[in-house]
């Protein structure tokens, strides 16, 4: 599964978000079930940043987020996130793919 978190950051705000954002991602790749993942800014804009992670399962990453050193390291950061879906399966040739429906309740 693929994560994606964006956010909307000042210039002022830069050096401070890049190094939370950093420990952050840090503390998500040491969570078993981490695959990969990356930090990056938007080239048109450079107020957007990004997070992104990848994990071997949906369970993997809701546990990585519910684990001491997240909650404390990560999930402050993670909660500045824009408000917008943030899971995403990954789609490849013949796949099937989960139920196309809201999970909203």
């Amino acid at each position: 599964m693929l994560v994606v978190n964006r956010f909307r950051v000042s210039a002022s705000q830069e050096a401070a978000f890049r190094a939370d954002l950093t420990v952050a991602h840090d503390v998500l790749a040491a969570r078993p079930g981490y695959v990969g993942g990356e930090i990056g800014r938007n080239l048109d804009d450079p107020d957007l940043w990004v997070l992104t992670t990848r994990w071997e399962s949906v369970g993997a990453y809701r546990r990585a987020l519910s684990s001491y050193d997240v909650k404390l390291s990560a999930v402050p950061i993670l909660s500045r996130a824009l408000d917008e879906p943030s899971a995403y399966e990954v789609v490849e040739p013949d796949s099937v793919l989960n139920v196309a429906e809201s999970r909203a309740t």
